[in-house]
């Protein structure tokens, strides 16, 4: 199956960039007007048993599913819908890694907070679609929240687009249209209200439910809103699911025993240790969790293409000594941030088909 990596490419594909390889056969965009709107945490399996309360879902046409890669999370996703290449590549494996070389035990990066020490353009080397398009004569657009202008996370993995800040509907609808105005044209919207909700809430939620709605709101707008011609694509960089057992790690058992650093997320972590003690924490991690979770050395997590088939020594160097992902509905909390994990209700990142499954929409604007 597509990933977001392939699906990105592809829209740049139909509107000529050199280089660009149309994966998903979407041919030639119809007016050079291309536009991209990313829903943080829309999966496939929630939408379809959420949508029906709002009609306007029914007005798009849908392509087939896309997959969300390894880890299923927003700074890895949003990374590859950046670049077109998989985490592999890119490097940006999780919402936390650890920054190699960084002391002992390290530091650890946020990728969507960041760290001023770490060069953006440094840490992600690889040249943005935007960027590309750009230079080649592409107008490129990035309609999000104003407070994301200018992150470090923005210029790791969207650099080269220029970006209308936008805080509400009304905004991002009219920020879209102005950047439509010419062809050829491209322009990405960012929405995560319903992430947000589904985090704080849980999915299925009154507030995730509004949240949905405003979702709805904002494709109403653009479908009425939006230059004649031109290609409306709807997805998300992830699904959902709402926590079951909640793991502390360390809490009455051994797991954080000789574990220099945890990283990733609660769904999905890096775990760092001296190479001397990963064979024994291996088999304490195995012994104690079984198939609670599924368990990788990074020489495994290597060659099972988890994080693509080509891994750059960079992503090597970042990766966790091993990576576990949880099963089912388990979290694996951070024993240092117990309140703030163990108070979400919804989280993502693992491997299941809600977390992974996501949309590909699209309409014609009339």
């Amino acid at each position: 199956m597509h990933g977001l990596a392939q699906f990105s490419e592809s829209i740049f594909a139909s509107l000529n960039l050199e280089g660009a390889v149309d994966h998903l056969g979407l041919g030639q965009s119809p007016t050079g007007r291309e536009c991209f709107l990313l829903i943080d945490g829309m999966g496939l399996e929630l939408l379809r048993k959420y949508s029906r309360t709002y009609p306007v879902f029914g007005e798009l046409i849908a392509q087939g599913e896309l997959a969300s890669h390894f880890p299923s999370t927003t700074a890895v996703n949003i990374s590859s819908v950046g670049t077109g290449v998989l985490p592999g590549v890119h490097g940006m494996l999780g919402y936390t890694v650890r920054v190699p070389r960084s002391g002992t035990p390290g530091r650890i990066l946020n990728s969507l907070k960041w760290d001023e020490r770490v060069d953006p353009v440094m840490w992600q080397r690889t040249p943005t679609l935007f960027e590309r398009a750009v230079a080649q004569g592409i107008s490129v657009t990035h309609v999000a929240a104003k407070r994301y202008e200018g992150s470090g996370f923005t210029q790791a993995a969207l650099r080269g687009a220029h970006y209308l800040g936008a805080n509400t509907i009304p905004d991002i609808i009219a920020g879209a249209k102005k950047a439509l105005d010419a062809a050829p044209s491209y322009t990405y919207l960012y929405l995560n209200n319903l992430d947000h909700a589904g985090h704080e809430s849980g999915i299925g939620s009154p507030e995730w439910l509004a949240a949905l709605g405003i979702v709805a709101e904002l494709i109403s707008g653009l479908i009425s809103g939006l230059p004649s011609g031109t290609r409306l694509w709807v997805s998300a960089d992830h699904g959902m699911i709402n926590a079951g057992e909640k793991i502390v790690l360390g809490e009455g058992n051994p797991l954080m025993d000789k574990v220099s650093l945890l990283a990733g997320e609660p769904r999905a972590r890096h775990i760092y240790v001296e190479e001397s003690d990963l064979a024994q924490v291996q088999d304490i991690w195995r012994e104690t969790l079984g198939n609670k979770v599924s368990l990788f050395t990074r020489t495994e997590a290597i060659a099972a293409n988890l994080f693509g088939e080509h891994v750059s020594i960079d992503s090597e160097d970042r990766m966790g000594d091993l990576i576990a992902i949880a099963n089912e509905e388990i979290i694996l909390i951070d024993p240092a941030r117990v309140k703030e994990e163990s108070s979400m209700v919804g989280h993502h990142g693992g491997i299941t088909r809600d977390e992974v499954s996501i949309p590909m929409l699209s309409r014609i604007i009339e």
